[in-house]
């Protein structure tokens, strides 16, 4: 068996697909042109400026570029889950040495921030501490990413040391994470650690210009930037519109150029067929999943009779073939991403609660549970978040299979400020509409979303059982060992427990000015939005 210490992950072959609007085929490659302004779209609002706490496209679109990582995925190919290059370290990734558990960064020298204060290792720990050892009360949405981590160093200026307390494979992906943003220790240490929430002060290729609120956010070109010839652009505007007949009419006027996170197939067929080949369209699978979480701190969805039965009711395999064509979600899957070899196959799916294709049974079944756990008619409130496209519309589907079998849930809609604080700060709700979208595609870090201990899981449950089996996937060395567990922790957490409820996983199909060049899409919104890559052919 292949041990996968060695590997930054798991290899295997992405579908991107890539549709040139009316064109047949791409062009001739053309020099890159300098200058411009990229005005792009935006369909949520920004609950705060903190990578680190936050998990909303709505935050990483117009603040990402403001920023550095460590390492990133290659802008050049960034649909592979294994190819990453430094960012503010030198040279090449590094191998992990001392058997797998050491992997030493050497950091650029002549970095700054955009305050004028020089980078230097020290900022690099202080920014991976607050991630991975947060004090007390501070969030860090990806701190179950990093179990294997035991000490992060910084023996000299210019160079960090990570030592784990196991090998991982999920080592490295975990650390190009690209809500990994590197913060000033500086900032840090004199402003505290909620500063960054509404302050703005990194080593990316724009600067901060101003944030309108409900309207816009403008960063400008960064001279210092550290990728010598880049950026490209002048600058950019990242434009807030909710509504997505707004963005679609933004891009169909040249208002804007782009929207980074994904239209349906409608949307993508109007803007061809009014545009032609003014507009160029990248399609990809993507490594996000819409999910539904029980409140287990109130009754009686504490109940594993009840989450199954809520589960039972949902027709995963109709619900595809009819939500797919009005809606950015497509395939039914577990709680690895459908693509990769770890992810279960259609026969292992089957097996789980919630996944027959018989519906007649399995919504009889949910009613004789609910009726065992004395719930027959029982009356829920489920919070979703204001964005049409996937929430509401697989929301409203929701309602409608519960109601099935005769669960009646109440529809409550919220901006996505209002929602995030409902979900992680008073979790006022009976059930909540959730997510998993991960960016580098690392299914041993992405599925710790199940940990009840996870900074991004809202249940409020606990279940040692799970956190075992994930202990025990985090350390497993070959890939029959990992998939193996994972059949396991995927039975735990949707079958025996459903702790939470998988919907579909989402499809991304963006639709942009055929004149945007040097972006490419990758399986996630999250990745590939630094925008130093980006240019405009006029």
């Amino acid at each position: 068996m292949r041990n996968v210490y060695s590997k930054l992950a798991l290899s295997f072959a992405l579908g991107t697909g890539l549709a040139l609007g009316a064109v047949g085929t791409a062009g001739p490659a053309h020099a890159v042109k300098k200058g411009g302004i990229l005005n792009f779209v935006v369909g949520s609002k920004i609950p705060s400026y903190d990578l680190h706490r936050e998990t909303t496209f709505g935050v990483i679109h117009p603040i990402r570029p403001l920023y550095s990582l460590l390492i990133r995925v290659n802008p050049e190919n960034p649909s592979s889950p294994t190819d990453f290059v430094c960012d503010l370290c030198e040279g090449s990734v590094p191998k992990g040495t001392d058997g797998f558990k050491k992997y030493t960064f050497k950091i650029r020298t002549g970095v700054k921030f955009h305050d004028g204060t020089p980078l230097t290792s020290a900022d690099i720990v202080a920014t991976y501490q607050k991630i991975i050892f947060p004090p007390e009360g501070v969030p860090s949405a990806r701190k179950a990413f990093f179990k294997m981590v035991d000490s992060v160093t910084a023996p000299d200026a210019t160079t960090v040391v990570f030592k784990l307390k196991f090998p991982s494979g999920a080592f490295i992906p975990a650390v190009a994470t690209p809500f990994n943003i590197v913060y000033s220790k500086k900032d840090l240490d004199k402003h505290g650690f909620n500063w960054h929430k509404k302050n703005i002060n990194g080593t990316g290729p724009f600067t901060f210009v101003q944030h309108q609120p409900g309207s816009f956010v403008e960063g400008k070109r960064y001279d210092g930037y550290h990728h010598k010839g880049k950026p490209y652009l002048d600058g950019y505007k990242a434009i807030a519109a909710p509504k997505m007949a707004i963005r679609l009419q933004a891009i169909r006027g040249d208002r804007a150029s782009i929207e980074f996170r994904g239209f349906p197939p409608k949307a993508r067929d109007d803007l061809v067929k009014a545009l032609g080949d003014k507009i160029t369209v990248q399609e990809s699978d993507w490594n996000c999943a819409l999910f539904y979480t029980p409140n287990q701190k109130r009754k009686p969805f504490n109940d594993a009779r009840v989450k199954k039965a809520l589960s039972l009711a949902v027709d995963r395999w109709g619900g595809s073939k009819y939500l797919q064509r009005i809606a950015i979600v497509k395939t039914v899957g577990g709680v690895v991403f459908p693509k990769h070899p770890l992810a279960a196959t259609k026969a292992e799916l089957l097996k789980l609660t919630g996944y027959a294709t018989d519906m007649k049974a399995s919504r009889a079944q949910a009613k004789k549970l609910l009726a065992e756990a004395g719930a027959g008619d029982l009356k829920l409130d489920f919070s979703n978040r204001g964005v049409d496209q996937p929430y509401k519309v697989v929301g409203t589907w929701l309602v409608g299979q519960w109601k099935k079998v005769g669960i009646t849930a109440k529809q409550r809609v919220q901006p996505s400020g209002p929602f995030y604080a409902t979900l992680r700060k008073s979790s006022d709700f009976d059930i909540s509409i959730d997510f998993n979208c991960q960016s580098v595609i690392n299914p041993i870090a992405d599925v710790s979303k199940f940990l009840g201990s996870a900074g991004n899981n809202y249940g409020n449950y606990k279940d040692q059982v799970l956190e075992d089996l994930y202990d025990k996937l985090l350390r497993a060395g070959t890939e029959s060992e990992q998939r193996s567990i994972m059949r396991k922790f995927e039975t735990r957490a949707l079958s025996d427990e459903a702790h939470m409820g998988v919907t579909l996983w989402w499809y991304k199909i963006n639709p942009h000015r055929s004149y945007v060049k040097g972006w490419k899409i990758a399986p996630s919104h999250y990745l590939n939005q630094h925008l130093d890559n980006v240019w405009l052919d006029r």
